[in-house]
């Protein structure tokens, strides 16, 4: 929950910072020398630092697939930060689809409960196969995303950027699992430098996908993307096991209040960082 606040805090501030970038520095290093000079920038980076410790420490501690659905917390939490951001009140459609986020997540996470599995026990050729599918997919929605404009340019590299994310989750699972040979054990584990690759290259898609459009393109499909894709590698790669039967009623039945929640929660003007004369605060 930490790491969601986090993380929710730091697209806001970035999307801040970013907001008067245009798109014909897209993909350019001088955007990234601008933001640089920016300090709402650079204390959205520190965020996004700060929430990736607290994510480590609770991937460390739990299973990727009990604790990266936590993250959709970030999007109701982004509301209420951009209220106060944008100086707009929050109206009641968003609290109920708060409330849906809310209820749905708990009964998700209760009902799904996965257990069991190890990063260190996934074969090469698992972890090869995993890597190629979840980059093919990155690539894939970078690159449309490249090819496009506005908020479509935005929500596209949202799901990049969150696919990005959800394989780094996985990656940092597996190092803190070597952490129980000691720190010689995470120093000399591939995915430890996986990490340090990947986590740089899904913060610049970030980067790119609040610079391209408002948070209502592209916070959806980072906050959602990021959790499906690790619960994948924890369920598919990792051989996590999540109840099934009954259980899967629901499990389905919060996946699909979440659901409602982050449409309702899409449609809102705070995600746009819009204003208007009857909801504004001062």
């Amino acid at each position: 929950m930490l790491a969601a606040l986090l993380n929710a805090a730091a697209s806001v501030l970035q999307r801040r910072a970013g907001s008067d970038e245009s798109d014909d520095r897209a993909f350019s290093l001088r955007m990234l020398l601008d933001l640089l000079r920016r300090p709402v920038w650079l204390c959205g980076i520190l965020a996004i630092f700060a929430g990736f410790v607290a994510q480590a420490v609770a991937l460390a501690v739990g299973s990727v697939a009990t604790v990266q659905p936590v993250l959709v917390a970030e999007l109701p939490f982004t509301i209420m930060l951009a209220s106060v951001v944008f100086r707009v009140r929050s109206r009641r459609s968003e609290w109920v689809a708060t409330a849906l986020m809310t209820i749905g997540l708990v009964l998700f996470i209760v009902c799904l409960a996965p257990e069991g599995g190890s990063p260190l026990d996934v074969s090469p050729l698992e972890w090869v196969i995993g890597l190629a599918a979840t980059g093919a997919l990155e690539a894939s929605a970078a690159l449309l995303g490249r090819a496009s404009s506005g908020h479509r340019r935005a929500a596209l590299l949202g799901i990049a950027a969150g696919t990005g994310f959800g394989l780094t989750a996985a990656l940092t699972a597996a190092a803190g699992a070597a952490y129980h040979q000691g720190a010689a054990g995470v120093l000399t584990s591939w995915q430890t430098y996986a990490v340090v690759l990947i986590a740089p290259l899904s913060l610049f898609l970030l980067q790119n996908a609040l610079q391209a459009g408002s948070l209502v393109a592209s916070q959806p499909g980072l906050t959602l993307t990021n959790p499906v894709v690790a619960i994948i590698w924890g369920i598919v790669v990792f051989g996590e096991r999540a109840r099934g039967g009954g259980w899967l009623v629901g499990t389905v039945s919060g996946a699909v209040l979440i659901g409602v929640g982050t449409i309702m929660l899409a449609r809102s003007p705070l995600l746009a960082g819009e204003r208007t004369d009857a909801e504004a605060t001062l």
